[in-house]
């Protein structure tokens, strides 16, 4: 992408005018994200995430890059944990079934039908409908009447570029994505108690096997897999924005082992709680966007805006 139609882009992202505290900009399905763990991302529709991510800390400004979530509780693929300055666009998924629809046969590439493509580097065919679109978001009358025409622009061109594959997958996980959002639901609700396999099955109404099989479709993980990054993830959260010991993080969020917490999480972050905290902690204070706060309740650990 052209430096000059990224500089501008950033500018725009930047800018305290597009959107209230809470990152909605006046266009349904639009936020701009600043700092934000993905993982966290609530909502029950796949997005399309364009901004610079790392995973967790870096100095070095990243350029701008593209990501496509199948679903919002998809597993956030390796090095993107964090979008330190992003635009989120939910996906409707009746135009993208429209679109797709208008589509010649092949337009998809091969084997990116899974959903679990990483981030790539924003091209101009993204990048200049985007500035288009955060132009609009400036005045709210070009954000009613051109934004959702802009928004479908971009649609397109993700789901004509290479991760247009994710989109598609998207459109074929629905099917099974309410049912497995019960577990999923389950899983973010209690995931400091005792969860099984079968008990989450159960819950979504499936066999274990069809479970399984969906799930991972789903979520490109495994249901112990996901659970146990929602753990890590709460623990780092509590770590980090509220000063709790690696220890009592632990047994928080339904470790036993503060040993084998530990040696999980660096398997993860690929650092030490004590070292991830500290460095997630300085992000976080240099951010001039709100904090959000965690109340911990009789062990349950809940997350406002």
């Amino acid at each position: 992408m052209q430096s000059n139609l990224e500089r501008r882009l950033v500018d725009l992202l930047k800018a305290g005018t597009l959107a209230n505290d809470a990152g909605c900009c006046g266009l349904d399905g639009v936020h701009l994200l600043r700092n934000v763990d993905l993982a966290t991302l609530a909502g029950r529709f796949p997005a399309i995430v364009i901004g610079r991510f790392h995973a967790s800390t870096e100095d070095e400004p990243q350029p701008l890059q593209c990501l496509v979530l199948p679903s919002s509780l998809t597993m956030v693929p390796p090095g993107c944990a964090m979008a330190s300055l992003a635009v989120r666009i939910d996906v409707d998924l009746k135009a993208a079934a429209e679109i797709m629809l208008l589509l010649p046969a092949g337009s998809f590439p091969v084997g990116s039908g899974e959903g679990g493509a990483g981030p790539v580097v924003l091209d101009d065919a993204v990048g200049e409908p985007l500035l288009r679109l955060l132009k609009a978001l400036r005045s709210p009358t070009d954000t009613r009447v051109l934004g959702p025409a802009m928004v479908r622009e971009m649609l397109y061109r993700v789901m004509v570029g290479p991760q247009g594959g994710a989109v598609h997958a998207a459109l074929g996980q629905h099917r099974h994505a309410g049912r497995v959002g019960k577990a999923l639901r389950r899983i973010h609700a209690d995931y400091h108690r005792a969860v099984d396999v079968p008990s989450l099955a159960a819950e979504a109404g499936m066999s274990v096997t069809a479970f399984h099989a969906h799930f991972k479709a789903l979520t490109l993980t495994t249901p112990m897999q996901y659970l146990k990054s929602t753990r890590l993830r709460h623990a780092r959260l509590l770590m980090a924005r509220d000063g709790v010991s690696a220890a009592s993080a632990s047994r928080l969020v339904g470790y036993e082992s503060c040993s084998q917490f530990s040696r999980e999480f660096k398997r993860l972050f690929g650092r030490s709680p004590a070292r991830e905290a500290s460095a997630l902690r300085t992000t976080l204070a240099c951010s001039h966007s709100p904090s959000r706060s965690i109340v911990i309740n009789m062990g349950i650990v809940k997350q406002y805006l």
